[in-house]
C-alpha cells in the first residue's frame, strides 16, 4: 500500500473562489452593520425626503422651482411636472459632497479601523493574504457606493411617487419619453453616479493604508475631498480643473439629452478609472510593504 504524499503548504494554503467570495461577503455584512454606515445611509435617504417635501411647499404656496436649463439640480424645476425627476435631482444634490463624503468614510476607515481595533493582524491569517484582503476591502467599498446610490435614488423614487405625478417625462432636449424608458435612465444614471464614486473610494482606501487611526484616515480623506472640490471652482485653475475626479460627475445629466451626449460622461468614467489605477496601485504598493504589528 502506497502512503499519500503530504500535501505542498503553497497547495494546502491556497483559497478557493467560495473561500475568496466568503470573505467579500462577511465584508460587505460586517460593514453594513456598523451603526456608522447606517447612519451615512440614513442621511442619504433622507436628503429626496427634504426635497420633496421642500418642492411641495414651495408649489404649495403659488411659486414654482426655479432652473438653469437642465444642469445639474435644475432638474429641481421639473419635479412637480413628473416625480421621477425627483430621482435625477436628489443625485445632483447629493453627488457633490453626500455621497463622496459617505463613500470616502467607509473607505477611509476600511484599513485603518482594522488596524486601529487590533484586528488586521489576525484577518492576513492564512489563507487570506494581503493583496486578496486590500482587493476585498475596495470590493466592499464599491459595493456601499452602489448600495448608498441606490438608496437615495430609491428613496426619491418612492417620496416623487407620493408628493407628485407619474406619466411620460420630458427630456433635457425637449423630447418625450414613456415613463418605463425614464425608469432605465433613472437606473442608467444612478449606476453612472456610483462609478462616479470609483476615484473617491481608490483614494481613500490608499490613505487608509498610511495609518492606524480610523478617525484620522475618514477625516483626511473627506478634508482632500473638499480641497478639491474648491480647487475645482476656483477659475483661475482652469488648466488643471479636467484633471480633477469630481470635474465631471454632473455630466450624468447628459443621459436626459435625446441623442444622449457622451463625451463628458467618457471623459469622467476615464478620469474614475485613472485615479482608482493610481491610487489603487499607491494602496497595494504601501499595504504589501507594511509592517503589520497590530
Amino acid at each position: 500500500m502506497s502512503r499519500a504524499e503530504p500535501v505542498p503548504a503553497s497547495v494546502a494554503r491556497r483559497p478557493s473562489p467560495l473561500w475568496a467570495f466568503g470573505l467579500l461577503r462577511n465584508e460587505v455584512v460586517t460593514t453594513l452593520r456598523r451603526w456608522r454606515t447606517l447612519a451615512l445611509l440614513a442621511v442619504l435617504a433622507a436628503v429626496p425626503v427634504l426635497v420633496g417635501i421642500a418642492v411641495r411647499i414651495e408649489t404649495s404656496g403659488g411659486s414654482r422651482a426655479g432652473g438653469d436649463g437642465g444642469q445639474g439640480p435644475a432638474f429641481i424645476s421639473q419635479i412637480t411636472n413628473n416625480g421621477l425627476f425627483l430621482v435625477f435631482t436628489s443625485l445632483a444634490a447629493t453627488l457633490p459632497f453626500f455621497l463622496p463624503m459617505a463613500v470616502g468614510v467607509v473607505a477611509g476607515d476600511a484599513i485603518a479601523g482594522e488596524a486601529g481595533a487590533g484586528t488586521l493582524r489576525y484577518l492576513l491569517v492564512a489563507p487570506a493574504g494581503r493583496t486578496r484582503l486590500l482587493l476585498t476591502k475596495y470590493a466592499t467599498v464599491l459595493a456601499f457606493c452602489v448600495l448608498a446610490t441606490l438608496v437615495v435614488a430609491g428613496s426619491a423614487l418612492i417620496v416623487g411617487a407620493l408628493l407628485f405625478p407619474l406619466g411620460d417625462l420630458t427630456t433635457i432636449s425637449g423630447t418625450r419619453i414613456s415613463y418605463a424608458e425614464g425608469l432605465g435612465r433613472a437606473l442608467l444614471i444612478a449606476l453612472v453616479v456610483a462609478a462616479s464614486l470609483v476615484g473617491v473610494a481608490a483614494l481613500g482606501l490608499f490613505v487608509s493604508t498610511l495609518t492606524n487611526s480610523g478617525i484620522a484616515a475618514m477625516a483626511t480623506t473627506v478634508g482632500l475631498l473638499i480641497t478639491v472640490q474648491i480647487l475645482d471652482q476656483i477659475p483661475q485653475l482652469h488648466a488643471i480643473q479636467p484633471y480633477l475626479f469630481p470635474h465631471y460627475w454632473l455630466s450624468f445629466a447628459d443621459l436626459m439629452r435625446e441623442p444622449v451626449y457622451w463625451d463628458d460622461l467618457v471623459h469622467n468614467l476615464g478620469l474614475q478609472a485613472l485615479y482608482a489605477g493610481v491610487f489603487g496601485s499607491a494602496a497595494w504598493a504601501r499595504f504589501t510593504a507594511r509592517d503589520i504589528s497590530a
